[in-house]
């Protein structure tokens, strides 16, 4: 499959699953960071032999030593979805009402977060990515106007959303999560340009940033998780020595900060030594907002 059209179980659409099994097992714990009902029924619907275990059971299932592993990178995608979650409740509360999810994959906040009323939701992704989850989640309820985009970010996606409703004329909330360590440096200021030229003052955005992929993707054991899911991960992240994304908001006319995802951590009560060690050495959350 091309590059440019991979699906939910081929290419970078993996991760997708990857994340969806970690917010799953995030879902069971007693200690949970966030509820999500969907992910479990996402992941198992993908098939095709998927080892992505999104229960304790099966958690419990995987060899010693990458039990541990798997459970750390479950712990660190429950710190971070739940920043995010709380970045769009605040978000919402401040007035915003719509609201875009870039490389949204199986994200599925359109369906388990408390939305006000009159808030429109925008998912972009690849266009098999998001038919999938469309299908897979027919029956279930959105708590927003929920509109799917199926684009590639490398076409004119701004076109695409202005078209499909997006007000460019009142504040937006933006989310780019785990999405800029797979492009590359140029890639991803041309992406924060357009978010820039499509936000009115009073926008918000949120990006989580690894500041060094080469720990990540030079970790013989991600490598080697990597490789059993299908993914060669040293080819799709990418460390070209790009501005730090808070600088570059800045340049851009953001108002911005960051904080570790360690700090994000210890803050919401989680182990930061229950995180997977070179993806919370590198990575933190950055938000920004547009000043009028």
């Amino acid at each position: 499959m091309a590059e440019q059209d991979w699906d939910i179980v081929s290419g970078i659409g993996v991760t997708a699953l990857a994340v969806a099994a970690g917010r799953a097992i995030e879902s069971c714990r007693d200690d949970r960071l966030i509820n999500d009902p969907h992910a479990q029924t996402l992941v198992r619907a993908a098939g095709q032999g998927m080892a992505f275990p999104t229960t304790p059971e099966e958690l419990a299932a995987i060899p010693d030593d990458g039990r541990r592993w798997a459970e750390r990178i479950d712990h660190y995608i429950g710190v971070r979805s739940r920043f995010f979650d709380d970045f769009f409740a605040q978000v919402a509360e401040s007035g915003v009402r719509q609201f875009v999810i870039l490389a949204a994959g199986l994200d599925t906040r359109a369906y388990r977060l408390d939305w006000p009323d009159g808030t429109a939701v925008f998912e972009l992704d690849q266009p098999k990515v998001l038919q999938f989850k469309r299908e897979i989640l027919d029956r279930v309820e959105s708590g927003c106007e929920h509109r799917m985009l199926g684009i590639d970010l490398r076409e004119d996606w701004p076109a695409a959303l202005i078209a499909a409703g997006l007000d460019v004329g009142v504040p937006t909330g933006w989310l780019a999560e785990g999405l800029l360590p797979y492009l590359p440096g140029e890639a991803e200021r041309g992406l924060l340009q357009a978010i820039t030229d499509l936000s009115a003052p009073g926008s918000r955005l949120a990006v989580e940033e690894f500041h060094d992929t080469s720990k990540i993707a030079g970790d013989a054991k991600i490598s080697e998780y990597g490789k059993q899911q299908g993914m060669d991960v040293s080819a799709i992240l990418h460390d070209d020595g790009r501005p730090a994304a808070p600088d570059l908001l800045v340049e851009l006319g953001w108002n911005s900060e960051a904080e570790t995802s360690e700090d994000a951590a210890v803050r919401l009560g989680r182990d930061p030594g229950l995180a997977i060690g070179p993806m919370l050495e590198v990575s933190r959350f950055v938000t920004a907002s547009k000043p009028g």
